[in-house]
């Protein structure tokens, strides 16, 4: 029998080091060529680890959350045969017999009851604490509540006092003859705060859940810090009318074309992607991003639309890259696949990033207004509202209109309260009349 070293390999081009973000595996375990051993991030990429070799879990060298350098011993393994690891001077690279600090100390177990104390330096004997013997009268803490109609036996006094503290006399264990309950049982009771169950029925919570902030969830919070931290946010709010808008997109997603290629169902978002072409090609500078520590705008021909999507592991932001040069329906196309690819996990770091503006949306949950962050270093972000019917004013009745909000928010250090104005409104006309969007 040998041992076998697992080191973490080259997970992506330029990358020097990646996040653990999860085992599969622990101690004890035997695993097989080709199982899973952990996942590692880089970037918003997560990168299965495979086993190379057959043999069993001897020790795991990095803990959930900690950053490993690329080429650094991850997992050791028993393995018939010699394995990779030789002594000093042999043909396959040594590994230190001593585990790395990140080699988690088990926890020692409890000594047997019987278990001697070894003595002090100098001779003394240690003398055990003796064991506290359990009295009588002490009631019992784990005691299952008395089911639905049993009554409890407590004297006169002792109901009172529970009633006034609201205490259920059924979750009380006593500690007298038939388990009969006294004063001593009310006052150990209360005594277990977080035990306390109310004559309602309700129990009071005070456990706490500390959950280590990894993988994805780290990289949106490092990401959102960085541009609450330095993006100075204006938020601007629009009322939309996209009845019409509703009309032609449903009429476009029943038309059939004999002989030709199916086209997809168009959603809103492919409408609002051409409009916001049509407006960045009035006002070039929000398709830009900012490099604050150099001081320069980098202002973009192409327009590279991020489409904030919620996956099971947290927020992307998979890329419509060169919006100006696709249609409404290759935008609709696009973004169907990358949805797709981003909730399986197969998003490619190239469709997760190089956006110059995104959209975000929440779909039905999207509320009447929100203040969306900015994408950093982007200098603007157009956030979509749900959909509601609502009574408009059309000069002599009230007529019912399909609404929505555009909540956006843009770098204040860039664009101007008046520009954000004028570029909104010019989305809000081309999408009141979406036969402009059509219109060269």
């Amino acid at each position: 029998m040998g041992e076998h070293i697992i080191k973490l390999p080259d997970v992506g081009e330029g990358v020097a080091e990646a996040e653990l973000v999860e085992w599969h595996v622990k101690i004890g375990d035997i695993v097989r060529e080709d199982t899973v051993l952990a996942a590692v991030m880089t970037d918003k990429a997560t990168v299965e680890i495979p086993s190379p070799v057959d043999g069993e879990i001897l020790w795991l060298g990095a803990e959930i959350g900690d950053t490993v350098a690329i080429g650094s011993p991850i997992v050791r393994l028993k393995v018939a045969g010699e394995g990779n690891v030789k002594p000093q001077g042999g043909d396959v690279e040594a590994v230190a017999a001593e585990p790395p600090a990140k080699l988690p100390t088990p926890k020692p177990e409890a000594a047997a009851p019987a278990a001697k104390t070894p003595p002090k330096a100098g001779g003394t004997d240690v003398k055990p604490a003796p064991a506290v013997a359990k009295s009588p009268q002490q009631p019992s803490v784990s005691g299952a509540p008395r089911p639905e109609g049993e009554k409890p036996l407590a004297s006169p006094a002792v109901r009172l006092r529970a009633k006034e503290a609201g205490i259920d006399l059924r979750q009380v264990a006593g500690s007298g003859p038939a388990g009969r309950i006294g004063h001593e049982d009310i006052e150990a009771f209360l005594a277990r705060g977080p035990q306390v169950a109310r004559a309602s029925g309700l129990a009071r919570n005070d456990a706490i859940q500390d959950i280590k902030v990894v993988g994805l969830r780290r990289k949106i919070a490092e990401k959102m810090t960085l541009s609450k931290s330095r993006i100075p946010h204006i938020t601007y709010v629009e009322e939309i009318d996209v009845t019409a808008l509703e009309d032609l997109r449903a009429a476009l997603n029943k038309e059939k074309r004999a002989g030709k290629v199916e086209r997809p169902k168009l959603t809103l978002l492919p409408f609002l992607m051409r409009a916001m072409v049509r407006a960045i090609s009035d006002q070039p500078n929000l398709n830009s991003l900012f490099d604050d520590e150099a001081g320069i705008i980098h202002q973009h021909g192409g327009i590279h639309i991020g489409i904030a999507a919620q996956t099971p592991s947290g927020l992307v932001v998979p890329v419509v890259k060169h919006a100006e040069a696709r249609d409404i329906w290759e935008c609709g196309a696009e973004v169907i696949r990358l949805a797709e690819a981003a909730k399986s996990g197969t998003a490619t770091r190239d469709e997760l990033s190089g956006s110059t503006i995104t959209i975000t949306s929440l779909g039905a949950m999207g509320g009447v207004a929100t203040t969306p962050v900015i994408n950093h270093p982007e200098v603007a972000i157009i956030g979509v509202n749900k959909m509601m019917v609502r009574p408009v004013w059309d000069g002599t009745q009230f007529i019912p209109r399909k609404m929505m909000n555009l909540s956006s928010s843009f770098d204040h250090r860039v664009i101007d309260g008046w520009d954000a104005a004028v570029f909104i409104q010019r989305i809000k006309a081309l999408l009141e009349t979406p036969a402009l969007i059509f219109v060269d």
